[in-house]
């Protein structure tokens, strides 16, 4: 069975844009959505507007609030949500399709888990 989010959840994401080398996506909810479980390859994530959410990845689970503007890479992952804010989601995915380079394995990426780190 595919986890492609646009294939499992395709009333939430939609290709605007592919080629051999990225993926952008195009990702809408609105309070109370939910997702099925996708996965997403290391991808740039930007808001386009103010939103949180909880991710679910196995047993972790985080609440994000992302404010509108912002922007943040998302190592690959495997996940399913929930939008538990009052806003809608709106949100681009820059989806990488070439592998990481050599020396860019889990311990040397800067950020991790279900969603963008803020510093």
């Amino acid at each position: 069975m595919s986890l492609d989010p646009v294939e499992t959840n395709p009333d939430h994401y939609k290709v605007l844009f592919e080629n051999e080398r990225v993926r952008v996506l195009e990702y809408t909810d609105m309070p109370g959505d939910r997702t099925t479980p996708h996965e997403h390859p290391d991808s740039v994530m930007y808001t386009l507007s103010t939103f949180r959410r909880r991710l679910v990845s196995h047993d972790l689970h985080r609440e994000v609030e992302l404010r509108a503007g912002s922007a943040g890479w998302l190592p690959a992952q495997t996940h399913h949500g929930v939008n538990v804010g009052d806003t809608p989601t709106h949100v681009l995915f820059v989806e990488l399709k070439e592998a990481a380079p050599k020396g860019s394995g889990p311990g040397a990426r800067q950020e991790g888990g279900l969603g963008p780190q803020s510093d």
